[in-house]
C-alpha cells in the first residue's frame, strides 16, 4: 500500500510542480514585487546611465578649461622670451622645457609642419602617429577645442595659432583622459555589480515580507473556501489595524450577516413549511373523503375554500415582509397626521364590538406610505381585538414631539407575558394567553410586518404590556426634514399623551421613549 500511495505521489509531482510554479507566476505577490523589481531596476539604470553622462560632460568641461590656460600661460611665455635675434622654432624650443604640464597633459608646438615638443614627456602613439589630426591643427585659425576618441577612451585638445615675424605656428595643449574614462567606467561597473547584488538582496528581503503582509489574503481565500452553507462558524483572526485588517474584520462583518440570513432562511423555511403543511393535509384529507361522503360536499368545499384563503393570506404575508426590504416598498407622501388617526379610528370600529375610544391626533403633517402605515395600524388593531373581549377597551391616538412621530393601538386585553414580548416580532411566533387566544390564532406574521413597514418608515415598533392589564404598542417614525423647517409648524403640535412617554421594558425590541 505505502508503495502505491508513493507511486501516485511520483505521478503527480510534474503536475503539482507545474501548477505550483504557475500560482508563484500569476500570484498578487510576484505580480507587485515584479512590477516594483523592473521600475527599481529602470530607475537604476537611467540614473547610472546619467550620471555617467554627467561624468563624461564635467571630465571634458574640466580638461578643456585647463588645456585653454596651459595654452594661455604659453603664450605669456612666448612673449617674455620673444627678441628680434630669434626664430619662431628657437622661441617654442626655449619656452616648451619651461612649461610644466599636469599628468596626461602635453604641450606642443607645430612650426613649419613640424612638431615641436617637450621631450621629456613623450606624445602618445594615437598623436604622434595620426598625420589627419596633424593636418587637422594646420588648419586652425583661431582657438579650437576638440577631442579625439579612440578605442579606450577620449583625447582632449585645444589649439591655438601663433605668428612671430611671419613665421606662424599652431601651440596645442593636449590630455589624455583616458585613464580617467576608464576609472569612471570601472566605477560605474562596480555601482552595477552592488546594486545588482542590493536589488537581488531586496527582492528577497521584500518577497518575504510581501508574503507575511499578504499572508491574511490567504487567510481569507483559506477560510472562504472551507465555509459551506452547513458549516459558516470559520473566522479570521483580526490583527493590527491596516487595510488588511480592516478587510478581515469586514469579512468577518459580512460572515456574520451570511450566517444569520442563513439561519434565518433555514428557520423561515422550516416555519413556512410547516404553516402550509397544516391546511394542504387538511385540504387533501376532506378531498379524499369526499367521494365516500357525497352529501358533505357543500361543507367540505366551504373547509376548502376556507383554508385556500388562509394559504393564500399567508403567502401574501410572506411576500409582504420580503418586499419590505426593497428600496422601493414605500410610495411616500404627505400626509396630516390627526385626518390619518381619525381614519384609522372610524375604519377600526367597525371590525368588532369593543369599547372604542380616540385619545390623541397629532397635529403635524407626516411623510408617509399611507396604505402601508394603515395595513400595520390594522394588523395592531386586529392583534388588540384577538386580546381583548367585548367589554375591553382599544384606543388609538397619536402625537408628535422631538422630530418623531407616535401611532399608538392600547387595549386592555389580557396582556403579554414578559418571555413572550422579544419573540412576538419573529416569524410565525404567537403568545402564550391561554385557550381564548389559541382558539382564534393566526399565522404568526402580524406583529412582522408591522415591524417590517416600521422599519421602512425608519422607524421602530415599541411595546408596553402587562399581564392581566393590557398592551400598548407603539409605532414611532421620523418626521421628514422639510416638515420640521416648516415656519410656523410647533403651532400644530400638542402637548404628548401620557400614556406613550413613560418608560417602557427594555429589550431588542422594546425602546425607552425618551429619546
Amino acid at each position: 500500500m505505502k508503495v502505491n500511495i508513493f507511486s501516485k505521489r511520483q505521478n503527480l509531482n510534474p503536475n503539482i510542480l507545474k501548477s505550483s510554479k504557475q500560482q508563484i507566476f500569476s500570484s498578487v505577490r510576484f505580480r507587485i514585487l515584479a512590477w516594483y523589481f523592473l521600475l527599481t531596476t529602470c530607475t537604476v539604470l537611467v540614473s547610472v546611465g546619467v550620471t555617467r553622462q554627467i561624468f563624461c560632460n564635467l571630465l571634458q568641461r574640466q580638461a578643456q578649461d585647463a588645456l585653454v590656460a596651459e595654452v594661455d600661460k604659453f603664450d605669456r611665455l612666448v612673449d617674455k622670451q620673444f627678441t628680434a635675434e630669434k626664430e619662431l622654432s628657437d622661441i617654442v624650443a626655449e619656452v616648451l622645457p619651461l612649461h610644466v604640464t599636469a599628468r596626461n597633459e602635453y604641450l606642443l608646438a607645430l612650426v613649419e609642419g613640424q612638431i615641436v615638443n617637450n621631450h621629456s614627456s613623450p606624445l602618445p602613439e594615437s598623436i604622434a602617429l595620426n598625420a589627419t589630426l596633424r593636418e587637422e591643427w594646420t588648419k586652425v585659425s583661431d582657438l579650437t577645442r576638440s577631442e579625439l576618441i579612440v578605442a579606450d577612451g577620449p583625447i582632449y585638445y585645444v589649439a591655438q595659432p601663433i605668428e612671430i615675424d611671419g613665421t606662424k605656428g599652431i601651440v596645442v595643449a593636449v590630455r589624455d583622459a583616458r585613464a580617467d574614462y576608464q576609472t569612471g567606467t570601472r566605477t560605474i561597473i562596480l555601482i552595477l555589480k552592488v546594486a545588482t547584488v542590493v536589488l537581488t538582496l531586496f527582492f528577497a528581503i521584500a518577497w518575504i515580507t510581501a508574503g507575511r503582509v499578504l499572508f491574511p489574503l490567504r487567510r481569507v481565500t483559506k477560510t472562504a473556501q472551507m465555509i459551506s452553507q452547513t458549516d459558516m462558524s470559520q473566522r479570521i483572526t483580526v490583527t493590527g489595524n491596516d487595510e488588511i485588517a480592516e478587510l478581515s474584520a469586514t469579512f468577518n462583518d459580512m460572515l456574520d450577516r451570511l450566517s444569520l440570513a442563513f439561519a434565518t432562511q433555514q428557520e423561515f423555511l422550516k416555519d413556512a413549511g410547516h404553516e402550509l403543511r397544516t391546511p394542504i393535509t387538511v385540504i387533501q384529507g376532506h378531498l379524499e373523503i369526499l367521494k365516500y361522503r357525497p352529501e358533505k360536499q357543500e361543507e367540505t368545499m366551504a373547509l376548502v375554500t376556507d383554508e385556500l384563503n388562509r394559504m393564500s393570506r399567508l403567502v401574501n404575508d410572506l411576500l409582504l415582509i420580503a418586499k419590505a426590504e426593497q428600496p422601493r416598498f414605500l410610495a411616500i407622501k404627505l400626509e396630516e397626521l390627526d385626518w390619518f388617526t381619525e381614519e384609522l379610528y372610524f375604519k377600526s370600529q367597525a371590525l368588532a364590538k369593543r369599547d372604542w375610544r380616540l385619545e390623541s391626533k397629532g397635529l403635524s403633517p407626516v411623510a408617509i406610505d399611507k396604505g402601508r402605515l394603515t395595513q400595520a395600524a390594522m394588523n395592531l388593531v386586529q392583534n388588540a381585538i384577538r386580546h381583548t373581549a367585548e367589554n375591553d377597551t382599544i384606543a388609538l391616538g397619536s402625537t408628535v414631539r422631538n422630530e418623531y412621530a407616535y401611532l399608538w393601538v392600547r387595549d386592555t386585553g389580557v396582556g403579554i407575558a414578559t418571555e413572550d414580548r422579544e419573540r412576538i416580532f419573529d416569524r410565525f411566533a404567537r403568545a402564550h394567553d391561554g385557550d381564548r387566544y389559541s382558539a382564534q390564532e393566526g399565522a404568526g406574521l402580524g406583529l412582522s410586518i408591522v415591524e417590517a413597514i416600521a422599519t421602512a418608515h425608519n422607524g421602530w415598533v415599541e411595546l408596553n404590556s402587562d399581564l392581566g392589564v393590557g398592551s400598548t404598542f407603539t409605532i414611532v417614525f421620523p418626521i421628514s426634514q422639510e416638515v420640521i423647517n416648516e415656519p410656523n409648524s410647533d403651532c400644530r403640535r400638542q402637548p404628548p399623551h401620557c400614556g406613550v412617554y413613560q418608560s417602557r421594558t427594555t429589550g431588542a425590541r422594546v425602546h425607552n421613549s425618551n429619546r
